[in-house]
């Protein structure tokens, strides 16, 4: 579930990226809805109230949620104060990088594979298969920044569309196709190694 709520805010800037621009009166003032710039404006607004929320219901924020969150301020700022949209479609690339860059490390950092410590408290799988699902992640987040970097400065018309659905789209299909081959491995573990209960 974690995975999507990092798209309620995407879906909110999708949705006011689509309306044809007009001008509203907001509090007595003129603003103007519709376009990149009031959608990138609406991604910032919700992305804090969305992890906001969550800080205060949860009293912290996962390390991914931290760099999402400021990857949005960070490039989303950019984009409204030098009229760019340059800097918002260079988000998606550089915060899937540097997750794969986080999985990589784990590899040669600490003691446990970066997937094993997000999922080890509800599965318990043999050290090869968490090998494996680790360097699938990697693959995955290189393709999907490689993917929304070329859709991006290729298909200007699309690409918007494509930032929202084809990321969710990658991510059902990736997250199935773990599960399936999670599915065929969850024997192979020793079962009399006790799991730790959340």
């Amino acid at each position: 579930m974690k995975q999507f709520i990092d798209f309620i805010p995407l879906f909110l800037f999708f949705i006011v990226y689509k309306i044809d621009p007009r001008v509203v009166d907001l509090a007595g003032h003129e603003v103007t809805l519709g376009g990149i710039y009031s959608a990138t404006a609406v991604l910032i607004i919700s992305s804090l109230v969305v992890y906001g929320a969550l800080f205060i219901s949860q009293r912290k924020l996962e390390k991914s949620q931290w760099l999402t969150l400021i990857a949005c301020l960070v490039f989303g700022s950019l984009t409204l104060a030098f009229h760019s949209e340059t800097f918002l479609k260079w988000k998606a690339p550089v915060v899937n990088w540097l997750f794969a860059l986080a999985f990589i490390g784990s590899h040669f950092v600490g003691d446990r594979l970066l997937i094993k410590r997000i999922m080890g408290h509800a599965l318990t799988l043999p050290d090869p298969v968490w090998t494996r699902l680790n360097i699938a992640w990697i693959a995955f987040f290189l393709f999907c920044g490689a993917a929304n970097l070329f859709v991006a400065f290729t298909f200007q018309s699309i690409w918007v569309d494509f930032k929202v659905f084809g990321s969710l789209g990658m991510t059902v299909l990736f997250l199935v196709g773990q599960g399936i081959y999670l599915s065929r491995h969850l024997h192979d573990a020793d079962p009399t190694t006790p799991k730790t209960e959340d």
